[in-house]
């Protein structure tokens, strides 16, 4: 089957450094998490704790930006058209893909041999990315709980007694960095499993050719393969 073409307009430039910027943090906030709880090397056990909250607190910040920019930028609907659309709306359910979550289930899992066509999201795909937003949120809430500067804070201190103590928000924080390197796993997954072609896009800005989509009608009108001659 042939894919979408693969346009800028998917993933402008201001996302493309948000999910750098999540790339970059997300490594190293499990880099430094397990030099951290294994400190099999002392002499960089300080320099890890200063470099887990800094990507922490970077995360959790470039988090919100991400949401704030969702609601003021545009970005395509679905691959295949460089017509915009307010961003927000490409990660809610959209007409052409509220109703495939079987279909696109079944293709990730090789049961279904041709993924739908669809928007620029699949259905799992939503899910998971929205999923991960309130991860960053609530993983960002339970370190500064465990962050001395802010842990004696009200509303950080409530949640520590909540849980039990410093030692159960620990084991939270600490299982819920596994999570992030399932989510990560599983994302890299969903994205090569259709070639390199996204990631390069969102990675590098790099523009592929293949069907042209008119999301208005929601039909294929033809295919472009001159952004491949360049």
């Amino acid at each position: 089957m042939a894919h979408l073409a693969h346009y800028r307009q998917a993933h402008p430039l201001p996302f493309a450094i948000t999910h750098w910027i999540n790339l970059c943090c997300m490594a190293l906030l499990i880099l430094t998490g397990f030099l951290i709880h294994f400190p099999f090397w002392a002499a960089l056990t300080g320099v890890a704790r200063g470099l887990h909250v800094f990507c922490g607190i970077v995360l959790f910040l470039n988090c919100i930006v991400r949401i704030v920019l969702a609601f003021l930028l545009t970005s395509a609907p679905t691959g295949g058209t460089r017509n915009m659309v307010r961003d927000y709306k490409t990660w809610l359910p959209q007409k052409d893909n509220r109703h495939q979550l079987i279909p696109w289930v079944k293709y990730y899992l090789f049961i279904k041999k041709d993924h739908p066509l669809s928007a620029k999201l699949g259905v799992p795909q939503k899910i998971s990315y929205l999923g991960v937003a309130f991860l960053i949120i609530i993983m960002a809430y339970t370190g500064f709980c465990l962050w001395i500067p802010t842990s004696e804070w009200t509303l950080f201190a409530a949640g520590t007694n909540l849980v039990g103590g410093m030692m159960s928000m620990r084991i939270i924080h600490y299982f819920m960095m596994f999570v992030f390197i399932c989510f990560s796993m599983i994302h890299i997954y969903l994205v090569f499993i259709e070639g390199t072609a996204p990631a390069k896009l969102m990675l590098f800005q790099k523009e592929h050719g293949g069907k042209v989509y008119d999301p208005e009608r929601h039909v294929i009108v033809g295919e472009d393969t001159s952004v491949d001659a360049h």
